[in-house]
């Protein structure tokens, strides 16, 4: 598989060209082109427990599509919903935490499970559930905005907005906390955050779409 990220950051489109016999699994949706001999067939993933559970506390699809090149090999672009940007993750046996509604597709042995993300995580305006991807091979996920990715050694610590979590590694520990006073909970416009304790990778999308959405009202 041969990949390119066209029209990087703010509307990027992902062209993914696959020798015969190749595949790639995609969101449902994501497709946006493909090659006239290429098979596309939709599945649970998972089964039918876990494609459910990744539906209805997941906020994902219950149904997947797999791509297959035909003879000749073929074409296919895929696109998230939002405007922005989409990069690629390369996993070999170790997981990560994705936000729900951010994975694209993957390619290669990949396992997507449906994780609690904690209590607090109701009434920081986020899902409670998180994607767990595990597995080796390449997995593409998408933001709101830019992607900016931020890696923690042993024990440092960072804090991010709820709203503009991406991803993070699993060997990296989260817990959600106030930005400042219960007067800043209420008036400084920034509510919860995420405080994550390295090791491990965080990516940061450089904008909210619960924001905007506000702002837009």
């Amino acid at each position: 598989m041969k990949h390119e990220l066209l029209y990087k950051p703010n509307f990027t489109l992902a062209r993914v060209l696959l020798d015969p016999g190749e595949q790639v699994t995609a969101e449902a949706g994501a497709m946006v082109t493909m090659s006239a001999d290429m098979e596309m067939k939709t599945k649970g993933r998972g089964g039918i427990g876990k494609a459910l559970l990744r539906s209805m506390v997941g906020g994902e699809s219950f149904f997947q599509n797999t791509f297959t090149a035909g003879a000749n090999g073929g074409e296919v672009t895929l696109a998230p919903n939002y405007p922005g940007d989409v990069v690629q993750l390369h996993l070999e046996g170790n997981a990560v935490m994705v936000q729900s509604g951010s994975y694209i597709f993957d390619t290669g042995e990949i396992d997507i499970s449906t994780k609690f993300g904690g209590g607090k995580m109701f009434f920081s305006g986020e899902r409670l559930f998180m994607l767990k991807i595990s597995g080796h091979g390449e997995i593409f996920i998408s933001a709101y905005g830019a992607i900016h990715m931020v890696e923690l050694g042993a024990g440092e610590e960072y804090i991010v907005d709820t709203g503009h979590i991406v991803a993070f590694d699993e060997t990296a520990t989260f817990k959600v906390t106030k930005a400042g006073s219960m007067k800043s909970l209420f008036f400084s416009g920034e509510g919860f955050v995420c405080r994550f304790t390295g090791p491990g990778r965080v990516w940061i999308q450089t904008r909210n779409p619960a924001m905007f959405l506000m702002a837009g009202r």
